[in-house]
């Protein structure tokens, strides 16, 4: 992908409105190019400021009763007409249903395939989280720091646990999205490596590891939360942090969080 490719998409890339191929191909050009980089980083402040609260303005009532008057009414359908119409609406209606029911068993295919629409959104978060100023929202090694962070941010309390001992250095958190859902993310450090561990409520299914474009994914549950652990770090070495985190305990006063 060049930069005039890049170019092109990155008003969806902000968005994440990119399937996972390209959100992938986007943030590693983006890691290479300052030039891409500074635009996008120029949209993202854009795109912020826009969202702030003071920039919207409620129109006086008259005035927006003034353009009421000046709209025109609509016009009354005869009842033959609109009895022509009920088949035809009835027809699109029935055609939703088609299309929802196909794209639901096309999405059932491809993770059967294994086109794991999860796998894919966790190794594009995990990704685009090594652009510079993206990783950590939250920097500290302190578990106790890191976890009140989260209060009031997602709706639920993660577990966040200092394996250092272990070799699986805690270096700080931050807030993500995954498969739709607001997820914790933690971030820890292996040697050079990076592992980023989602976690959110629920029940998945448990998998062993699994490898996209080189990066290796470990799911499990625990205490009713789903984590998904990605990383570049060996397949081993994710393996002892996933049986390093589960076998540490939560700090005191923490289960009962």
């Amino acid at each position: 992908m060049n930069c005039d490719d890049v170019r092109v998409l990155l008003h969806a890339y902000l968005d994440d409105e990119l399937g996972a191929a390209e959100s992938l191909a986007a943030t590693r050009h983006l890691a290479e190019c300052d030039a891409c980089r500074q635009r996008f980083d120029d949209y993202a402040r854009l795109s912020g400021s826009l969202r702030q609260a003071d920039l919207y303005r409620v129109a006086p009532a008259a005035f927006r009763a003034r353009i009421a008057s000046r709209l025109p009414r609509p016009a009354t359908m005869p009842r033959a007409r609109r009895r022509g119409r009920e088949p035809a609406l009835a027809a699109l209606a029935a055609l939703f249903v088609v299309a929802a029911v196909f794209a639901g068993w096309q999405t059932a295919q491809l993770r059967r395939q294994g086109g794991d629409a999860l796998v894919a959104d966790a190794v594009s978060d995990h990704v685009r989280s090594l652009l510079p100023g993206h990783l950590i929202d939250v920097r500290t090694s302190n578990e106790h720091t890191v976890k009140p962070w989260f209060d009031g941010r997602v709706d639920f309390s993660p577990q966040v646990k200092d394996l250092s001992a272990q070799g699986f250095e805690l270096v700080g958190g931050r807030l993500d999205v995954l498969d739709g859902k607001p997820v914790a993310a933690l971030v820890y450090k292996r040697y050079l490596h990076t592992i980023n561990l989602f976690q959110w409520p629920g029940n998945g299914t448990a998998n062993s590891p699994r490898t996209r474009d080189g990066y290796h994914v470990l799911e499990w549950n625990d205490a009713g939360l789903r984590f998904a652990a990605v990383s570049s770090v060996a397949e081993g070495d994710l393996q002892a942090f996933e049986r390093a985190f589960r076998a540490m305990p939560a700090a005191a006063g923490e289960a009962a969080h």
